[in-house]
């Protein structure tokens, strides 16, 4: 078993075989795969070394304390946080080998073709079709909708209908998609803060070989569920120290204006970092809770490792947190939080919720509740599947997905 002695000392290696001041940033990250230092819980031979997840925090801030280049988590998110464990479960090894390398190092931007003008809250509703050609692959048309990093994606995770005959769970298959294809247009969807980190998305006659293809045909939602679970965890569930993230903002903005506090303020800010504190313990006690490695397997072939429903109470929180945290910082701040930087319309690398004026922040935070499953949506989860509640009544669960009125 690898520990964070081991570990300690294949960083050294790294670091003397790769001097960060004088390796091009690109090769360094390459190396850093190859020596199973990516994620140190991913199998040998795809960017880890079989280790406990917890230790990855051991190889980091080794190579923070040398000065060592990341792969800029911010930009593809969507790849580490998605794409990288739903093709770890559901991967082929051809499939393994050929995306994650390029998709740890940044080489390649993912994005996520999932939720559709139709197809939202009710995501197994969706239309885009997936029809066979002859020659075995398939074909895909159909449209997207708030598609984050689609204007720099080189590849995307795709849910299509296969089979409309049979309930709308049951008909769903799971593709990654080439972004290059000529047949996908991306179209920006400007948003309240003035830009278009999102996108919309057009797949007219875009071909797909089936080597392409997570999971069986008909079993897209199966897969599905591992890119949804893992997505809750991230955007929820991320590592911060301990008054960081927005919190932190807010409290710095506190103790730099001593003239604009107020008794109220100052007992709603006090709820809020009490509040922000459990979260972060919250996700600190999920992410030991998951099993050590995720190659091991249970009985039954399942890979263990993988987030539960639990994830989307971890989702809700930072969604109601980060929209209390930025409405207090803009009320404290006045006029000033009123103030905004710049409105033209651009199209970002990712979101900077710490780095912009509280103005952003109080808008983007608009969409935390939107984005990566509905509060809504999240609280029905969280209802049925973590407390174990009765479900709400479906009437379409059977019903052929044709058949069902739109």
């Amino acid at each position: 078993m690898t520990d964070a002695q081991d570990l300690r000392r294949r960083t050294a290696e790294l670091l003397a075989a790769h001097p960060p001041a004088t390796t091009d940033r690109l090769e360094f990250l390459r190396a850093r795969f190859d020596a199973g230092l990516a994620w140190v819980h991913f199998p040998a031979g795809l960017g880890g070394l079989d280790a406990p997840r917890s230790l990855q925090a051991v190889v980091d801030a080794e190579l923070a304390a040398a000065g060592a280049p990341d792969n800029d988590p911010g930009r593809i998110g969507i790849g580490l946080g998605m794409a990288a464990p739903t093709v770890l479960r559901f991967g082929t090894d051809e499939q393994k080998q050929r995306f994650l390398r390029p998709l740890w190092t940044g080489e390649e931007v993912w994005c996520q073709l999932f939720s559709e003008p139709g197809a939202g809250s009710d995501l197994a509703a969706l239309a885009t079709r997936a029809v066979r050609d002859d020659e075995g692959g398939w074909v895909v048309d159909g449209q997207k909708v708030w598609t984050s990093s689609a204007h720099l994606a080189r590849w995307a995770i795709l849910i299509a209908r296969t089979d409309p005959d049979v309930p709308k769970h049951r008909g769903i298959s799971y593709f990654i998609c080439d972004m290059t294809d000529p047949g996908v247009e991306v179209r920006p969807l400007r948003q309240i803060t003035g830009e278009a980190e999102f996108n919309e998305v057009f797949l007219t006659g875009v071909r797909i070989p089936d080597a392409h293809r997570l999971g069986e045909v008909g079993e897209g939602w199966k897969v599905a569920q591992t890119t949804l679970m893992n997505e809750r965890v991230a955007i929820g569930g991320s590592r911060i120290p301990r008054e960081g993230g927005m919190i932190g903002v807010a409290a710095a903005d506190w103790r730099a204006r001593p003239a604009l506090r107020t008794h109220d303020l100052h007992q709603r800010l006090l709820k809020l970092w009490v509040d922000a504190e459990v979260a972060r313990l919250t996700g600190e006690r999920l992410r030991q809770q998951l099993s050590p490695t995720l190659n091991s397997v249970r009985a039954g072939g399942a890979p263990t490792g993988q987030p539960g429903p639990e994830g989307s109470g971890m989702k809700l929180a930072f969604a109601r947190l980060a929209q209390e945290i930025s409405g207090w910082e803009v009320e404290f701040l006045a006029e000033d939080g009123l103030t905004y930087d710049d409105w033209t319309m651009r199209r970002p690398d990712g979101v900077d919720f710490t780095g912009r004026e509280a103005g952003y922040r109080y808008l983007r935070a608009k969409g935390n509740s939107i984005e990566g499953g509905t509060s809504e949506v999240l609280l029905n989860i969280v209802a049925e599947r973590v407390l174990g509640l009765p479900p709400e009544p479906r009437t379409d669960k059977d019903v052929a997905w044709k058949d069902l009125p739109r």
